[in-house]
Order: structure tokens, then sequence, then C-alpha cells
């Protein structure tokens, strides 16, 4: 606030709303798993967005939304590059000794546990497990 960094502010408004109305439809109070969750989902929506506002030719708009998902991107722990996923796809295939695509579901339960949340993009993760099962 004393930056008289609007876009910051208000964005961190809103995921401190998003926060609060968490707890009040769920009752609970937000741990630091919720609250990744909620920022992931937060950056999520702006993704879409940003591809709605491109594809219809608002590109304020999009930009706005961008700006945005790089604030929240900033409260999210460091992710894994392909690599540093791809390694952990091998040793997760060799842990679960699987052949096939019929062991994914192995594999991948192996994955959640062994990525710390927020880390890696899971459908990046899922992608690369598919590519070395085939």
């Amino acid at each position: 606030m004393l930056d008289k960094n609007e876009l910051t502010r208000d964005t961190l408004r809103m995921f401190k709303s998003e926060v609060q109305k968490f707890e009040i439809d769920n009752r609970e109070t937000i741990d630091d798993a919720k609250a990744l969750q909620i920022i992931n989902k937060m950056i999520k929506q702006r993704k879409d967005s940003i591809a709605q506002f491109t594809s219809g030719g608002r590109a304020d708009l999009a930009e706005k939304e961008q700006s945005e998902v790089e604030v929240l991107s900033k409260y999210k722990p460091t992710q894994l590059d392909e690599s540093e996923i791809t390694t952990k796809v091998t040793a997760a295939i060799a842990e679960a000794e699987a052949a096939s695509m019929q062991d994914i579901g192995k594999v991948m339960g192996i994955l959640k546990i062994s990525i710390a949340a927020g880390t890696a993009d899971m459908g990046v993760v899922s992608k690369i497990v598919k590519e070395q099962l085939s």
C-alpha cells in the first residue's frame, strides 16, 4: 500500500477475499496447502480469461489478467523444470515396476507423494509419464 502499487494491492485483496469465502463456506481455517490450492485456482481462472479476452480482441483486459497472474505466481513455491520432473517420473516408474499404460495409476500415486504440492503442474507430469510408459 505504501508503494502505491494498486495492481498488487487489489490482487492480494482478491486473494484474501477468496480465503475468507472458503473459510466461511467450509467452516474451517486455511492452512498453507489450501491457500496454495486457492492461488492455483485463481491463476487458472485468469489464464482462461486471458484466452477469452485474446480471442475476443481485448488485449487491454488480457494484459491486466496476465499482470494478476504474475502477482499471484510470486506466492507459489518454485516450480520444477521438465528435467527434474522427468528424473522423478523415471524413479517412480522404477519404484512401481511399471511396464505399461495400465500401471499409470500406481506411478501417479507415487508421484503425488514425492512431488510437493504446487511445485509441478500435474498435467505436465501426466504427459511425461504417458510418454515414458508408451
